[in-house]
């Protein structure tokens, strides 16, 4: 028998990222992205936090609210496999599923009292576009969330190899210094679909309010420019 339920957002992040493009593949690939979470107003209660410092991470079920579509395949194409091969929808982190939410493992960086957003969650390593609905927080338990030589079937490792990353110093110095640490580690992470590799294609992504743009040939990322958005 069919069931429909009904959830609300209890808060939403805000990271570095505008849109998709250029967010890690999976939470924890970048230990030094930052981000905040910032409750719904009827959620900001100190007491339904009661407890949370004493967990080094949490973790987050969120929507994929820029991916959100009427109707689902049974079927996607996983980029990592090129874009061609298919898999059922249920055995990848697609975000193209019958009910379009997510689940990210990240590290609970600090809880933080505000003068105008009641109580918020400094996280690190969050996988996440600016504005990400939240539905839920659990706290992460070690001995029941880790799994000792449980297999990764097509991923059971990080997909390609980190490229080398050169950024010219002048365009470095437009990066705010304590965000330029996680923009090299982003990039090292080669953040473009895995069946392009087109030497001479330009990629862009936004980034703590600037846009980014780089090209790969033979193993080195290089970027070449570095503009702030209007």
């Amino acid at each position: 028998m069919s069931q429909e339920f009904s959830m609300r957002v209890i808060a939403r992040v805000h990271s570095d990222f505008p849109s998709k493009f250029g967010v890690p593949r999976q939470s924890g690939l970048v230990e030094d992205l930052e981000s905040t979470l910032v409750f719904e107003p009827e959620f900001r209660s100190e007491d339904a936090l009661r407890g949370l410092e004493g967990f080094s991470h949490l973790w987050l079920v969120w929507v994929f609210h820029q991916a959100a579509r009427g109707e689902w395949s049974p079927t996607v194409r996983p980029p990592r496999l090129g874009g061609n091969a298919r898999l059922g929808v249920f055995a990848t982190r697609s975000p193209f599923r019958p009910n379009p939410i997510a689940l990210s493992a990240v590290r609970l960086a600090g809880v933080e009292r505000t003068a105008g957003q009641g109580t918020v969650l400094r996280l690190r390593g969050a996988d996440l576009v600016d504005g990400t609905p939240v539905l839920d927080i659990k706290p992460y338990l070690p001995y029941a969330d880790w799994v000792p030589g449980a297999l990764g079937g097509f991923a059971a490792a990080p997909a390609g190899e980190a490229v080398e990353v050169a950024i010219p110093p002048d365009l470095l110095e437009r990066v705010p210094p304590d965000r330029r640490e996680a923009l090299r580690a982003v990039l090292a992470q080669d953040p473009r679909p895995r069946y392009q590799e087109d030497p001479d294609r330009v990629y862009g992504f936004g980034f703590a309010g600037l846009e980014v743009r780089f090209s790969v040939s033979g193993g080195v990322l290089a970027v070449r420019e570095i503009l702030e958005k209007p």
